[in-house]
């Protein structure tokens, strides 16, 4: 494994995980690696995102145990989101830039609906662009009631299968 430098400058997703910066919902859900929050940008209600507990810049520099992690947790992200929105489709990616450099990974887990598509005239990609673009933020107490509702489901999920 090639070693790259830790944290240097400010990092928006630690300072997330830290409390530095206020978080809408507060944590989710934290494992031994991992941290589960509501996304803070315009991607909808519903939107989680998944990252290390410590500053990792590079997929190929997570360590064992969170590569052990991140698989099944993606799983149930995934299945919190799709049972708590019905959504048609739930989107599973890695982000990691941050003005055009490499920033703290997280996986982003979105629902998407047939509403969102059409709002958007777009889907995919396209459709991320399309909502970044239009910096809509969904309203805080949305966010905070949809990471309660989360909290719970993984509180009734995570224990057997985590």
């Amino acid at each position: 494994m090639t070693q790259r430098p830790e944290k240097t400058a400010s990092c928006l997703a630690c300072d997330l995980i830290s409390g530095a910066s206020p978080l809408p919902g507060g944590s989710i859900l934290r494992t031994h690696h991992w941290a589960v929050e509501h996304c803070i940008g315009p991607l909808g209600v519903g939107s989680l995102v998944v990252k290390p507990l410590r500053h990792v810049v590079h997929f190929a520099d997570l360590e064992i145990g969170e590569v052990a992690e991140i698989g099944p947790l993606l799983h149930q992200a995934a299945q919190a989101v799709t049972e708590l929105t019905k959504a048609e489709q739930v989107y599973v990616c890695l982000w990691s830039h941050a003005n055009r450099q490499p920033g703290h990974i997280h996986f982003v887990v979105q629902p998407v609906s047939a509403d969102d598509m059409r709002r958007f005239d777009a889907h995919g990609p396209a459709l991320q662009l399309a909502m970044f673009e239009s910096s809509d933020l969904p309203a805080v107490e949305d966010v905070e009631q949809f990471a309660r509702r989360a909290s719970s489901w993984f509180a009734h999920h995570s224990a057997t299968q985590l």
